[in-house]
């Protein structure tokens, strides 16, 4: 038993990778799956989509791989995170689709809360702000909404779950309600000081506790699959939201290592160590990772719209037909021209927290077309990356003044990673393995497992791919940056 599985399930698919004895990707399955936008600014996935790709792709990486289940000493799985799902304890079956990260619907819920004067206690003891993107709201938004959901509820009848929390359910056959610290820590409702769900902030949101489900390490024992599933039971080892697994992939165990990882939206995180950092520049206070009961914190700056702009060009526009033409078109576009996208379509996440501003695009003129649209789409993430770090360095001294470690599909466009060295002014280092956010469950789970060296062991084989060093003159950062801030300050007053 040499081979880790890691599930990898993601905002706009569902993935399943093989690792073999020294983590080399051995086989990948990939699954797409339908995004259901009910309402402007909601989300939601069919949980039925999401577990079907799961066992499918899951299924589909084993044949590829042409291994049996017995050759698989544990699972990990990883997860988008703060998507929320409610479902009944008897039957299994989920009362509502589940509400995506990126759903806006409990805005007003949240500027309720902020005028009440209760953001205050809520981030001292999540790290959180009050704003949709977290699950509590969202789960509340359920109980509150869905016929009969809070007398279920409040009879012990439901479950609530992110999405590790709702696969290893399904694939422990409902024998395992549990999840990790740093989903926990997602959720609004989790003190990350004291490490428990807590109480105050469940009264408040009056969200039933007994709900809730068991919070444990990340590289813990999650139960054993059903046998039908795989024709043996495997040991679920190693959980963690897709930010903090992308980290743990990264390596990034020291204070004060950066990881920017560039998928549906952007996320960086910087290690703070043992102890909690209180953001005076509206990043997030989180969990990083925890072992043996002992938490390592980081600060987080979280952008809803990466990746997910190039989607809009592919399927929105209909500019480009793959999200490879995105970089030959950036070379084409015209210098002259100073095209600004503020991708704003889920509102702004991290420093700005604006759930109700909506995407804008300013310096067209009558010569911008899909080059121009598709270079200012690219630049866009660079900018927004600037954003968090200028943060995190005003909350952590110079920490933001290193190496930014990278991983995530953009990374694969060195047009993109090059103006975003550029704009960052500092070096941007791109791993040998792109899989990180896999690679960081599979770590947890192998290395529980026996078959994967420890952290500091894994630390030292990580593998540089390319480094880019910044080349652009330091006047026109300046300018092009300044120019991007003008954008968001307009974009913020429509």
């Amino acid at each position: 038993m040499t081979y880790i599985l890691a599930i990898d399930q993601g905002t706009t698919s569902s993935r399943a990778i093989l690792f073999d004895a020294v983590m080399k990707v051995k086989a990948v399955a990939q699954e797409e799956f339908t995004q259901h936008f009910p309402s402007s600014g909601w989300v939601e996935h069919d949980p039925s989509d999401i577990w079907s790709s799961v066992a499918a792709t899951t299924r589909a990486a084993i044949e590829k791989a042409k291994i049996q289940a017995k050759d698989i000493a544990a699972i990990g799985i990883t997860n988008q995170r703060e998507t929320t799902l409610v479902w009944d304890r008897s039957t299994g079956e989920p009362i509502h689709r589940a509400i995506v990260w990126q759903d806006r619907r409990t805005s007003d819920m949240c500027a309720r809360l902020k005028a009440a004067g209760h953001e205050p206690m809520v981030t001292e003891k999540t790290g959180l702000l009050l704003d949709p993107y977290f699950s509590g709201t969202k789960l509340a938004w359920l109980l509150d909404t869905v016929e009969g959901a809070r007398k279920k509820a409040e009879a012990g009848d439901l479950l609530f779950g992110t999405v590790d929390c709702f696969l290893i359910w399904k694939l422990t056959g409902g024998k395992v309600h549990a999840t990790d610290a740093t989903n926990a820590a997602r959720t609004l409702i989790y003190n990350i000081r004291t490490g428990g769900w807590d109480a105050d902030i469940c009264k408040l949101l009056n969200i039933p506790m007994a709900m809730l489900p068991e919070v444990r390490d990340c590289a813990a024992d999650f139960g054993h699959t059903r046998a039908d599933l795989f024709g043996r039971e495997i040991p679920i080892y190693g959980v963690a939201g897709d930010q903090q697994a992308a980290t743990i992939g990264q390596a990034g165990f020291a204070p004060g290592m950066m990881k920017s990882t560039y998928g549906t939206g952007c996320f960086a995180l910087l290690n703070t160590g043992a102890t909690p950092v209180a953001s005076k520049n509206r990043l997030l206070t989180t969990i990083a990772y925890q072992f043996d009961g002992k938490p390592t914190y980081a600060l987080e700056g979280s952008i809803f719209i990466a990746g997910a702009v190039v989607q809009w060009l592919r399927d929105g526009l209909k500019i480009i037909r793959d999200a490879a033409e995105t970089q030959p078109l950036a070379h084409k576009a015209d210098p002259a021209q100073d095209v600004v996208l503020v991708p704003a379509f889920v509102g702004l996440g991290a420093p700005y927290w604006n759930a109700d501003c909506r995407g804008a695009v300013y310096g067209l003129t009558r010569n911008s077309g899909p080059a121009e649209l598709a270079k200012a789409a690219l630049e866009s993430v660079g900018y927004q990356t600037r954003d968090l770090l200028e943060a995190m360095r005003a909350d952590w001294g110079g920490a933001a003044d290193g190496v930014l470690r990278v991983d995530g599909g953009m990374t694969a466009s060195d047009w993109a990673m090059q103006f975003l060295s550029d704009i960052i002014g500092a070096p941007v280092d791109r791993p040998q393995v792109l899989e990180t956010t896999a690679m960081g469950a599979a770590w947890l789970a192998g290395s529980r497992a026996g078959v994967y060296p420890d952290a500091e062991g894994f630390a030292k084989g990580w593998a540089l791919e390319r480094r880019f060093e910044p080349a652009m003159d330091e006047g026109i950062r300046d300018a092009k940056y300044a120019r991007w801030k003008r954008a968001v300050a307009a974009t913020l007053t429509v």
